[in-house]
């Protein structure tokens, strides 16, 4: 039973949203602001925190990031009636799983929350906005979450997050092939990554898991990303792999 963290400084909305996680079979604690949610995590282990933006004192962005400094593996969900707010960037800059509007769509947030996974940030590198948005989406759907880039100089400058694992497309502008594979080695040492491009002849970096050809099979680069998930998952937890790629969630 998914264990909830609800952070929100309206407490009818959060009861509310509360009441409704509840019939649907979760655990789930209220915090009405970003200290009570930090005492409630050092205190307690969660599955998912789900955040309002805009509080007093201390802001979703802000929170989400001291909340990685605790629980860097939490999965983060953040609801907002402002989706254009600038804040937003900083969040998700964090690796969120996903930004739900206010009213919340339940059963969106529900589909989120059981498919969460615990330590599963992916690093997405890519610069055709519609690949990265789908890919997005497709990693979404499976329960990961991302931080992405689209430049050599984004990549080098991603947020202080612990991405498990990899997905860099070759070629992207600010350098020659393969500087953003470069630079996102050097910011996290020996990370497993999946090679995209449309260009094979290309370097191929160690480090290097698989490479996958443009046009592929989004079916098949998920299938690489759910077995070093859950090689991931293992180690973490001093096991073997399961062959189920949906245990360790």
């Amino acid at each position: 039973m998914p264990k909830v963290l609800v952070i929100d400084d309206n407490r009818p909305f959060a009861e509310n949203l509360c009441e409704i996680l509840e019939e649907a079979g979760h655990e789930v604690v209220i915090a009405t602001s970003g200290e009570e949610a930090l005492q409630r995590v050092a205190g307690a282990s969660f599955d998912v925190m789900l955040s309002d933006m805009r509080m007093p004192e201390m802001g979703g962005a802000e929170l989400v990031h001291r909340m990685r400094q605790l629980d860097p593996g939490l999965p983060a969900l953040v609801i907002t009636a402002f989706t254009r707010d600038n804040d937003l960037e900083c969040a998700r800059q964090e690796g969120l799983l996903a930004i739900l509007p206010k009213p919340v769509p339940i059963p969106v947030l529900l589909s989120l929350i059981a498919c969460a996974r615990r330590d599963g940030l992916v690093a997405l590198i890519e610069d055709d906005s519609k690949l990265l948005d789908n890919l997005t989406e497709a990693l979404r759907e499976r329960g990961f979450a991302t931080v992405t880039a689209s430049t050599v100089l984004e990549a080098a400058h991603l947020g202080a997050v612990t991405p498990f694992v990899a997905l860099v497309d070759l070629r992207v502008p600010g350098g020659p092939d393969g500087e953003a594979m470069r630079a996102l080695l050097a910011r996290y040492p020996g990370i497993p990554t999946l090679v995209m491009t449309a260009h094979p002849d290309g370097p191929i970096l160690a480090g290097t898991q698989s490479v996958f050809i443009k046009p592929f099979q989004t079916a098949d680069l998920l299938n690489a990303v759910e077995k070093l998930y859950s090689q991931h998952r293992a180690s973490r937890l001093g096991k073997r792999p399961s062959k189920d790629p949906a245990v360790g969630r």
